[in-house]
């Protein structure tokens, strides 16, 4: 499908890890979107971890200054868009500390060289989504009635510090409802999946995912559509149960929609592959 004609709007972009390394797919489903809803993302030069999982476990200074990093390279007068809703968090904790605690904004000056921008907006994918919504001509019958699990995990929950934030639950059943997919209702679509306990703690991880995929399976639904990275390499590589869901990033889902390119590589990433699921969709040739 020929993209909208539309000025695009560029927008910084922090991938962070996951995105860069085991969750590509979700990366180059995500620009896709994004350019056809009219934004350019532009990677931020050198950026590093965001501090997250282990780092901000076991040394909290560190993760705060890792997260400071990245907020100096954002450049002045455009937003930064965040994919990873861990990351998120830790990026807008760093900012919220800065704006609130004149020392660590004194110390962020000194070190980085720079002072902190103050308009600096951190958005989050769902929040970019949400501002276009679906639009133009799109066939409201895009995913063929798609019966989906939407898991959105526990970490788009804000720490009381950011409670003010807002909410993104209840964003992937209206925008993949508009184009004809189903939401199923089910119990867990805020359940934690483990997150990094997954490397440390698998023993612990595994039973938790097998909860989570019961539950979708039990609703009916013949996909999990997540989140987060993190979410959706727990939810593949922790199940021990025999009969397992294709999970699907949000942004694949939405490239299909959308009539976006999309690249078969992305689903073969997967390993639990989601072609036949599509195929009977007739979602892909």
């Amino acid at each position: 499908m020929t993209p909208m004609l539309r000025e695009m709007q560029e927008i910084s972009y922090f991938p962070g890890c996951s995105l860069a390394t085991s969750a590509k797919e979700n990366n180059q489903s995500l620009k896709e979107v994004c350019a056809h809803i009219g934004f350019n993302l532009v990677d931020l030069q050198d950026w590093n971890c965001c501090g997250s999982s282990s780092a901000h476990s076991i040394n909290s200074e560190l993760a705060f200054h890792l997260a400071c990093r990245n907020l100096s390279l954002a450049p002045a007068g455009r937003p930064l868009l965040v994919a990873c809703p861990s990351c998120s968090t830790r990026l807008r904790m760093a900012q919220h500390r800065l704006h609130t605690v004149p020392e660590a904004r004194e110390a962020y000056e000194l070190r980085w060289g720079r002072p902190v921008d103050p308009d600096l907006k951190i958005i989050h994918f769902f929040e970019l989504i949400q501002s276009r919504g679906p639009f133009g001509r799109q066939p409201v019958d895009a995913l063929n009635g798609l019966k989906f699990a939407p898991y959105y995990g526990c970490m788009l929950a804000q720490p009381p510090a950011l409670r003010y934030e807002r909410s993104y639950h209840g964003l992937m059943e209206k925008m993949l409802g508009a184009f004809g997919a189903q939401a199923v209702s089910w119990p867990y679509p805020a359940r934690c999946c483990g997150t990094f306990l997954s490397v440390a703690r698998p023993e612990v991880v595994s039973p938790m995912i097998d909860t989570i995929m019961r539950g979708a399976l039990e609703a009916g639904a013949e996909c999990l559509v997540t989140a987060c990275a993190m979410c959706h390499l727990n939810l593949e590589i922790r199940c021990n149960l025999k009969n397992r869901l294709p999970t699907f990033h949000f942004s694949e889902l939405l490239a299909i929609a959308y009539r976006t390119p999309i690249q078969k590589s992305w689903f073969a990433k997967h390993l639990v592959d989601p072609m036949p699921l599509l195929k009977e969709r007739r979602l892909v040739a």
